[in-house]
C-alpha cells in the first residue's frame, strides 16, 4: 500500500491522479489533500476519499463535512500536510502551480516522503538544493511531466555514461501556426485553447510562450544530471513522442503515447511498472510524426531559460518570478500576450541580481517574492 498526499487535488493533475488511484484502490490510500477555490468539487473529493488531513486555500473556504479530519489552510497548511507522518511508504504528489509548491516539496522530503513531482518551479528555482535533500534524506523523487517521464522510461537499465543527448518534444502551444505579427492582439481565451493537452491556465500560457519548455530543460538538467548543451527542445506538433534519448552509438530511444497525463502519473506512482489504465492506446500504424527545430527567434522565452541557467546564482529564481508575474498579469487582462516575454527579458538581462554562486533557499525565495511584487506593482495591480 502506498499512502498518498495530493497538493492541488482539484486541479488538472490532481483530479487525474485521483482517477488513477480509483483504478487501483487496493494499492493506494489518500491520506492528505489540499483543495482550491472550487468548493463544490472540493467537498465532493473530500467526502469521497475521507483524508486524515485537509488543507483549504483560505480560512473562509472551510466548510462542514460528514467526518472530522485535521483541517488546515493557506501556505502554512500546505507545510503541515508535508510534515504529516503516519505511515511507511508515503508519497506526496505535488500538483501545485507556481513557486508555492517549492517549500512543501522541501518539507515533505525532510519528513521522509517520496515525491511525485508535477510542480516545475520546485526544480527551476532550487533543483540543486532539492537533489541534495533527496540524497540526504534517502527519498525518491520521480517526475510526473510527460516529457521527463518519457526520458525516465527511455533510461531504464541504461548507463548514464552512454547518454549523448536528450530531446524534449514541444507541441508548439496554442499559437504554433501564428507568425510573430499575428500574435499581436491574441486574447486570453485564444491562448487557453491548447491543441493537444488539457492543462491548467498557467501552464497552458507557458506552453504558448514556450517558457514551459525552457523550464523542462532546466528540470531535465537536474533530474538526469545532463549538461544544458546536451539537452535540446524540438518541435513535434502531434505530441505523440513525449521525449527521446540519443546514445553515444547514435541510437535513439523514444517514448510514444497518447496525450493523457494519467500515463505519466501512473508510471510515477507505480514505478517502474506500466500498469493497465483506462486510457486510449496509440494507433501506431496510423501515426504520422513530424519533427523540426524549435526557433528561439519565434519563441524567445526558451532562450531566456538557457540564459538564466548560464548566468546562475539568483537568475533562475528571477526567471521564474518574472514569468509568474507576467503570466498572472496576462491572465488578468492587464497586459498583451507579447508583453510577457518583454517583462521576462528585462529582468533576465538586468545585472542587479547576484550570479555565478550558490544562493540559499531563503535568498531565492526572497528575491523571487521581490521580483514578483515589483512587476505587479509596475502594472498597477494591488497584491
Amino acid at each position: 500500500m502506498k499512502y498518498i498526499y495530493i497538493l492541488g487535488a482539484c486541479g488538472s493533475i490532481g483530479t487525474q491522479t485521483l482517477d488513477v488511484i480509483d483504478q487501483y484502490p487496493e494499492e493506494y490510500k489518500v491520506i492528505g489533500l489540499s483543495v482550491g477555490s472550487d468548493l463544490i468539487l472540493s467537498k465532493k473529493i473530500i467526502e469521497k476519499y475521507k483524508p486524515e488531513i485537509v488543507c483549504f486555500r483560505k480560512e473562509e473556504h472551510i466548510f462542514s463535512i460528514s467526518y472530522a479530519p485535521k483541517v488546515v489552510y493557506g501556505d502554512e497548511g500546505l507545510l503541515e500536510i508535508a510534515r504529516y507522518q503516519r505511515y511507511e511508504n508515503e508519497w506526496l504528489v505535488n500538483a501545485l502551480v507556481g513557486v508555492a509548491g517549492l517549500m512543501p516539496t522541501v518539507e515533505a522530503i525532510r519528513n521522509g516522503k517520496n515525491i511525485a513531482l508535477a510542480n516545475k518551479e520546485t526544480l527551476v528555482v532550487a533543483g540543486d538544493i532539492i537533489k541534495e535533500y533527496v540524497r540526504k534524506y534517502k527519498v525518491t523523487l520521480l517526475p510526473i511531466d510527460s516529457e521527463h517521464s518519457a526520458i525516465l522510461q527511455c533510461l531504464r537499465r541504461e548507463s548514464d555514461r552512454e547518454i549523448e543527448k536528450l530531446y524534449i518534444t514541444a507541441s508548439g502551444g496554442s499559437f504554433r501556426n501564428f507568425t510573430r505579427e499575428e500574435l499581436n492582439g491574441v486574447t486570453v481565451e485564444d491562448a487557453l485553447r491548447h491543441p493537444n493537452w488539457s492543462m491548467g491556465p498557467k501552464i497552458t500560457i507557458d506552453s504558448a510562450t514556450m517558457m514551459n519548455k525552457g523550464f523542462e530543460v532546466i528540470e531535465a538538467h537536474y533530474l538526469f544530471d545532463i549538461p544544458y548543451e546536451n539537452i535540446e527542445a524540438i518541435y513535434h506538433p502531434e505530441s505523440m513522442v513525449h521525449s527521446c534519448v540519443e546514445f553515444k552509438d547514435g541510437s535513439i530511444k523514444a517514448q510514444l503515447g497518447v496525450s493523457d497525463m494519467r500515463i505519466p502519473i501512473s508510471y510515477a506512482l507505480a514505478y517502474p511498472q506500466h500498469r493497465a489504465l483506462a486510457v486510449k492506446h496509440v494507433s501506431f500504424k496510423a501515426c504520422t510524426l513530424h519533427f523540426d527545430d524549435l526557433s528561439m527567434e519565434r519563441y524567445p522565452c526558451l532562450s531566456y531559460a538557457f540564459l538564466a541557467a548560464k548566468k546562475g546564482g539568483l537568475y533562475l529564481a528571477v526567471l521564474n518570478a518574472s514569468n509568474e508575474a507576467a503570466v498572472h498579469l496576462f491572465l488578468q487582462g492587464r497586459i498583451p500576450f507579447l508583453k510577457i516575454e518583454q517583462i521576462i527579458y528585462e529582468e533576465i538581462c538586468s545585472e542587479v541580481y547576484e550570479r555565478s554562486y550558490t544562493p540559499s533557499l531563503e535568498e531565492r525565495i526572497s528575491v523571487g517574492k521581490s521580483v514578483f511584487a515589483k512587476i505587479i506593482k509596475e502594472y498597477g495591480e494591488i497584491l
